[in-house]
C-alpha cells in the first residue's frame, strides 16, 4: 500500500493511498448531502438563491427559510454527526469490542434522560448551558453506575455490555415515567426529541455543537496515538509508556462529553455513534482508531437521516426513525460477526 508523510511544524502525518481516496470520497459525499439538504423543501431555493441570500439579498421568506432554518438545521446535523461517531469510535477502540458503543452501553440514555430532568425541573427558564449540565450530569452518574457494576477484577467489555444494555432500559423507563408526569404537549415534544429529531435546530444548538468540536479537537489529537496502542497487550501497551488507568479515563470523560453535546443538540439519535465505528474501520482497513473516518460517517449519517425525514413531509417522522433503519443491520452484521469469532 503506498504511503506518504505530510510533515507539519507541530505534528507528521501517515497517508496511504486508500485512506485519502476514502476522506476524499467522504468529504464529496457531504458536501453533496449538505447542497441537497439546501435545496429541497417544501420551499425548493436554488443555488442562485443562496449566493443571493448570502449576500444579503433575497426576500424576507428566502432568508428566514436559509439562515433561520434550513442551514442552522444541517450544520447542527453534521455537528453532531461527527461528535457520535468520534465517541463511538473512541469507546470501541478502548474496549476493544464494536458493540461498545455510547447508545449501545446506556451513556446517551443517561445524557437525555439528565437532560429531561433539567428542563422538566427548569420549566420555562430552562437554557441550554442548564439541558447540557443536565446531560453531563445524567451521562457521568450513568458511566459510573454502569462501570462500577461490571467491574470484577478489571473491566471486561462484554460485561460492561450486557450491564449498560439494561442500565439503558431502565433509563428508557424512567424517561417514560417522567413524560408521563408533564402535560400532553410537553411530553409529546419531548418525545419526538427522545427519538432523536433536528426539527427546529437554530443557530445556538450549532454553536453549542461545533464549539465544542473545536474546544476538544487539541485533546482528539493528542489522544489518537495512544489510542492506536491500546489494541496491544496490556504489559506492552505499558512498556510503551503508556499509563493505561489515567487513559481510559480520560478517553471515557471525553467520549462522555461528546456523545453529550451531540444528545443535547439531536437528541439521543439510536446507532449513530454504534455505527460510525465499524463503517469508516471496514473502509480504511488500516487497523487505526479511524477517528477521523468516523466522525465523518456519523455526520454524513445523521444529515442522511434528516434530509430523509424531510423529503416525507406528511408522516413528520424524526431523524432517529432513519438511523435506526441504517444502524440496524449494521449491528446484526456485528454481531453475528462477533459470534463467529467466539466472542459473545
Amino acid at each position: 500500500m503506498t504511503h506518504w508523510t505530510l510533515r507539519l511544524p507541530f505534528i507528521s502525518l501517515r497517508l496511504s493511498a486508500r485512506g485519502s481516496a476514502v476522506a476524499l470520497a467522504l468529504a464529496l459525499m457531504i458536501a453533496a448531502g449538505a447542497l441537497l439538504a439546501l435545496r429541497l423543501g417544501t420551499y425548493p431555493l436554488v443555488a442562485g438563491t443562496w449566493v443571493a441570500i448570502l449576500g444579503g439579498g433575497g426576500s424576507d421568506i428566502e432568508q428566514m427559510i436559509l439562515l433561520d432554518h434550513r442551514l442552522p438545521r444541517i450544520l447542527t446535523a453534521l455537528g453532531a454527526g461527527a461528535c457520535f461517531g468520534l465517541s463511538g469510535a473512541m469507546f470501541q477502540t478502548m474496549l476493544r469490542n464494536p458493540l461498545a458503543s455510547p447508545d449501545v452501553i446506556g451513556f446517551n440514555a443517561g445524557a437525555s434522560c439528565g437532560a429531561l430532568v433539567a428542563i422538566i425541573t427548569a420549566g420555562s427558564a430552562a437554557t441550554g448551558g442548564t439541558v447540557l449540565l443536565g446531560a453531563l450530569l445524567g451521562a457521568f452518574c450513568t458511566a459510573v453506575l454502569v462501570v462500577g457494576l461490571a467491574w470484577r477484577n478489571g473491566l471486561q467489555a462484554e460485561r460492561l455490555v450486557l450491564i449498560g444494555l439494561g442500565g439503558g432500559f431502565a433509563l428508557a423507563a424512567l424517561s417514560d415515567l417522567l413524560l408521563s408526569r408533564t402535560d400532553a404537549r410537553t411530553a409529546a415534544d419531548m418525545t419526538k426529541w427522545l427519538i432523536g429529531t433536528l426539527n427546529a435546530r437554530d443557530w445556538q444548538d450549532v454553536t453549542l455543537v461545533w464549539a465544542g468540536l473545536a474546544l476538544l479537537s487539541p485533546v482528539l489529537v493528542w489522544l489518537h496515538f495512544p489510542l492506536a496502542r491500546l489494541g496491544l497487550p496490556e504489559d506492552l501497551a505499558s512498556g510503551l509508556g503508556l499509563r493505561l488507568s489515567p487513559l481510559r479515563l480520560t478517553i471515557t470523560a471525553l467520549g462522555i462529553v461528546l456523545a453529550t453535546l451531540a444528545v443535547c443538540s439531536a437528541g439521543p439519535l439510536p446507532f449513530v455513534a454504534f455505527a460510525a465505528g465499524p463503517i469508516a474501520r471496514s473502509l480504511l482497513r488500516n487497523g487505526q482508531p479511524a477517528l477521523l473516518g468516523a466522525s465523518a460517517i456519523g455526520a454524513l449519517l445523521v444529515l442522511a437521516a434528516d434530509t430523509a425525514a424531510r423529503m416525507i413531509v406528511t408522516l413528520h417522522l424524526p431523524a432517529g426513525v432513519f438511523t435506526a433503519l441504517i444502524g440496524g443491520p449494521v449491528m446484526i452484521w456485528l454481531l453475528v460477526t462477533q459470534l463467529r469469532k467466539g466472542k459473545l
